[in-house]
């Protein structure tokens, strides 16, 4: 699905003057967001979904991808892509959940020596526990997917300074 059909169907259900309102922006401009972009016509704006989405290729940072689904109450998983029918990669893989589970209970154990945890502790178990979740998230697809061949670039996060 195209990000023009998209919001069109958004608007199907959402107040286009709404969001033109809570957006300080105006009602023709979120109109033109579902439109086919058309240059010759000058029809279609390019909307935001499409300057995240081209954000992301040109950083190729998935940080971005992340913040928006943690925005919207989730976590973000990459699906595995080519299928591969030798297994070989799932040993290294499932290491990579046990050392991610590792550094995970290390944040936690250093931010909770003292019998306090401060906001910034608490932001890196956070980050911790969602790269726990993403790894593990992309491990158990690629299993049930029968997909081993990406579970090779399933790498462990360098762990964060939690303090």
């Amino acid at each position: 699905m195209h990000s023009h059909e998209l919001l069109h169907e958004v608007l199907q259900k959402t107040s286009a003057k709404q969001i033109a309102s809570d957006l300080n922006l105006s009602l023709s401009l979120i109109y033109k967001w579902a439109e086919p972009p058309d240059e010759a016509s000058g029809s279609g704006s390019t909307n935001p979904l499409d300057r995240i989405e081209a954000l992301h290729k040109t950083t190729e940072d998935e940080r971005i991808v992340q913040w928006v689904c943690e925005r919207a109450g989730g976590f973000f998983i990459k699906n595995p892509k080519a299928r591969w029918p030798h297994p070989y990669a799932v040993i290294p893989a499932a290491n990579t959940i046990v050392q991610e589970f590792a550094d995970l209970l290390s944040v936690i154990a250093t931010a909770t020596g003292d019998n306090h945890v401060t906001p910034k502790e608490s932001e890196g178990i956070r980050r911790r526990w969602e790269q726990l979740k993403s790894v593990t998230e992309g491990f158990v697809q690629a299993c049930e997917a029968g997909n081993f061949k990406s579970l090779t670039n399933l790498k462990p996060v360098p762990p964060t300074d939690s303090r």
